[in-house]
């Protein structure tokens, strides 16, 4: 008998511990830039207000640079507002991603590509999945995405990745790992920001490069959210369904009817590239997931 309430007990813990694990996987970030992120690149051209609530990062002639996150997650749901650079902003790059930084990566990616002066801003997608990208999806913004912040935000689970700009989706790319589409589902990813020079590329494939005259390039960072499961190294605990792991429930499984209204109209009046029409570039042998359901 009293073998038989140790084990009993043993359970009780055990199972308690594991609740209490997967309870404290989740993290609502606070708010504050100095305790959720720290600085990776050229300190100098970083600016955080007192309060922490507000980042700059600034590209001059001298350096680019960025910031990334102190935890690395594994799903969950990333909010983050942005006013990119005004003005001639020909030739930089703002990135805002998560990435595992392994040599077989997962990343996904928002790349905000600068425009000359009075052209639309480019908003270029990607997704890295096992090391393998090629991925690309741009659009044009339905307004100025200088002006004022706009929230830019990734759904991540184990079913799909959402991309959205002020809770519209712009894309989806879904979990389609049983037909032979690499996914990303076992690497935590960090979440990462940086304003760079890639005029090598990114304006009018490089024709357009940086007028250094119009610097320095300067983009806004607030409000961030991170609700999220943070890696600690059981990837159990982040795949599990729970109230505390929304993101993996149920009606996270695919997008609403409204959001596929939304969803059908950013790629009808504001989609400028699909890697999955670019047959030139695929030798007409376009990658298996373009054949598949969005959603």
């Amino acid at each position: 008998m009293t073998n038989c309430l140790n084990v009993v007990v043993v359970f009780v813990a055990v199972l308690g511990l594991n609740l209490l694990n997967i309870s404290i996987a989740s993290v609502v970030s606070t708010g504050d830039f100095n305790k959720d992120f720290f600085v990776t690149w050229s300190p100098n051209h970083v600016n955080t207000s007192a309060n922490g609530t507000t980042r700059s990062l600034k590209l001059d002639q001298e350096s680019g640079s960025g910031f990334a996150s102190d935890q690395m997650f594994l799903f969950g749901q990333i909010d983050m507002q942005i006013k990119l650079v005004p003005g001639h902003s020909a030739g930089t790059v703002l990135g805002f991603y998560m990435t595992s930084d392994s040599p077989n990566r997962d990343e996904i990616d928002f790349e905000f590509l600068g425009n000359v002066t009075g052209q639309p801003y480019i908003l270029q997608t990607n997704v890295y999945a096992d090391g393998f990208d090629n991925r690309e999806e741009r659009i044009y913004f339905w307004f100025d995405p200088t002006k004022d912040f706009h929230t830019y935000s990734i759904l991540w689970n184990l079913h799909q990745i959402v991309f959205m700009v002020d809770w519209v989706p712009i894309r989806v790319y879904r979990n389609h790992a049983d037909k032979g589409v690499a996914y990303p589902r076992w690497q935590p990813m960090s979440l990462k920001a940086s304003l760079w020079n890639g005029d090598s590329w990114a304006t009018r494939g490089g024709r357009d490069k940086i007028d250094w005259s119009k610097g320095p390039f300067i983009a806004s960072f607030q409000n961030h959210k991170i609700d999220a499961c943070v890696w600690k190294g059981n990837p159990r605990f982040c795949r599990a369904g729970s109230p505390t792991n929304w993101w993996n429930q149920e009606r996270m499984r695919s997008l609403t009817d409204k959001q596929r209204r939304w969803f059908r109209w950013v790629r009808r009046y504001h989609m400028v590239y699909d890697y999955c029409t670019d047959n030139q570039r695929f030798n007409n042998s376009l990658p298996k997931e373009c054949f598949l359901p969005k959603y």
